[in-house]
């Protein structure tokens, strides 16, 4: 009895109504997950304190937290500093890393690939050029509208991959993925030729905004984002059981009663619509969703009732210590976010495909 006690797995194992098999969700994913949020609001207070106007940690705590004395000699620039520079581009950062992490997470799990995500698959390519098209074809757009024609750029790619990947009455996963490699190259090469004939003022900030960056952000953009994903995450929570049963296979999935390619259909719309409203605050950041799928996937196990929760607090997390590293490295000046994304995630990426 005492050696079978040992060997009892650490699962909880959850059996929802009128599904013929259970899922099983890691016990360390609330400890993870409140490590990941430990680390994230550290880095947060010491992205805030650093810069050319110091804060220690303490005032910004207490800024933040508006206990900050009013006699206090800093009063009124620490509040406008923390407030109206630092914390709204920060907040967006996790945001954004939520954003993606989920919609790769999303991907990988329809694929059922582990290099999938929405840059490599185009998707973001779709979403960055309908930005473009705004920024540089379309002048004074609001930003308001820039969400809404990421998304439907994103919407468009998504649907052209999904109907020219369709075969026989299906798509399957390694159609989609090779599809939208190649789709990916053509948006990539009319990108290129709409910068080349459009105003130098609006290509820099279009080049800039393609790079991926979170620099000059105010809380409209975390608005803008923040509305999404109060609509879309929680849709891609509810959906991790289907996740579940798709990484059977499709004709195990089809075996147990679902309608494969109507699941396939809306997981992709929710990851699309992920990765197009991240693109459109923050322009093509590449690798997230790539790499923060498979660290977490490490950490808490391939369900993904834990896995897309996790995986998007460990995307944020991983942003906002990108944009840290990429103010810090080159002080005064910065790098793009983007860049310093791209750094990490493409040996990544390297490692992934040589084991793959």
């Amino acid at each position: 009895m005492a050696a079978e006690h040992k060997l009892k797995p650490t699962w909880i194992t959850l059996r929802p109504r009128g599904v013929p098999f259970s899922y099983r969700l890691d016990r360390r994913v609330p400890l993870v997950a409140l490590a990941i949020l430990v680390f994230t609001l550290t880095v947060l207070v010491f992205s805030i304190s650093y810069g050319e106007y110091d804060i220690s940690p303490g005032e910004v705590v207490q800024t933040i937290l508006g206990t900050l004395p009013v006699d206090h000699p800093d009063y009124r620039n620490f509040n406008l500093v923390v407030h109206t520079f630092r914390l709204p581009r920060i907040v967006l950062a996790f945001l954004v890393g939520a954003a993606l992490a989920t919609s790769g997470t999303i991907m990988q799990g329809v694929t059922r690939n582990p290099l999938a995500d929405p840059y490599l698959l185009g998707v973001s390519g779709g979403a960055g050029l309908a930005a473009v098209v705004l920024i540089v074809w379309v002048k004074d757009a609001p930003i308001g509208l820039l969400p809404w024609a990421a998304f439907g750029g994103a919407l468009l790619t998504a649907g052209l991959i999904y109907v020219l990947a369709w075969k026989r009455g299906s798509s399957t996963p390694i159609r989609l993925i090779l599809i939208g490699i190649a789709i990916g190259g053509v948006i990539g090469a009319v990108m290129t030729v709409m910068l080349l004939f459009g105003d130098i003022r609006d290509v820099q900030q279009a080049y800039v905004w393609l790079t991926g960056s979170v620099y000059g952000r105010n809380w409209e953009h975390v608005q803008a984002l923040g509305g999404w994903l109060l609509v879309f995450l929680p849709i891609a929570f509810l959906m991790a059981r289907s996740l579940n049963t798709l990484g059977l296979g499709d004709d195990t999935a089809k075996g147990l009663g679902m309608h494969v390619e109507r699941q396939r259909a809306l997981l992709l719309l929710v990851s699309v619509a992920l990765a197009a409203v991240a693109v459109a605050v923050s322009g093509t950041i590449g690798f997230v969703g790539l790499v923060a799928p498979h660290i977490t996937r490490r950490l808490v196990g391939p369900s993904h009732e834990g896995l897309l929760p996790v995986s998007a607090l460990f995307g944020g997390a991983l942003l906002v210590l990108s944009d840290l590293i990429g103010r810090w490295v080159i002080s005064p000046s910065e790098l793009p976010v983007g860049v310093v994304t791209a750094m990490i995630g493409a040996p990544c990426f390297l490692y992934l495909l040589r084991r793959k």
